[in-house]
């Protein structure tokens, strides 16, 4: 069985309140040559989301200020199709909940799973 293909080269925008988990994050994106910006919260990920296009938003759940839940609520409103993937190591409790997200990853998480994510939301170029 062949793996699935890959989506490569995408603009995402990654919102995480932990540099140490943006980073790594980040490392794994461009491996497959995604062009990734990075926001330390929902306030800053807005500002980022009015300045440029995305082609994926990576929401960390829990950050001060404004949790993923709330971003993704606004990101919704602004830009109903923009698809948004959140990352937790709360998944089990958000799983039947509604938040407006495409997709739950429950961290930790490694290339094999976040490719099938991303894959499964943008699809191969």
């Amino acid at each position: 069985m062949s793996e699935p293909r890959k989506a490569l080269g995408r603009q995402i925008l990654l919102v995480d309140d932990d540099p140490g988990a943006r980073e790594s994050i980040k490392l794994l994106l461009t491996i497959d040559r995604h062009v990734v910006l990075e926001a330390k919260d929902g306030f800053e990920a807005l500002e980022r989301l009015r300045q440029m296009a995305f082609d994926l938003v990576i929401i960390d759940y829990f950050m001060p200020r404004m949790q993923g839940k709330e971003l993704a609520s606004h990101i919704r409103q602004a830009a109903p199709a923009l698809p948004i993937l959140l990352v937790t190591a709360y998944r089990e409790k958000l799983v039947d909940s509604d938040t407006p997200v495409d997709e739950i990853l429950a961290k930790p998480f490694g290339i094999a799973e976040l490719r099938q994510v991303i894959g499964k939301l943008l699809g191969p170029n």
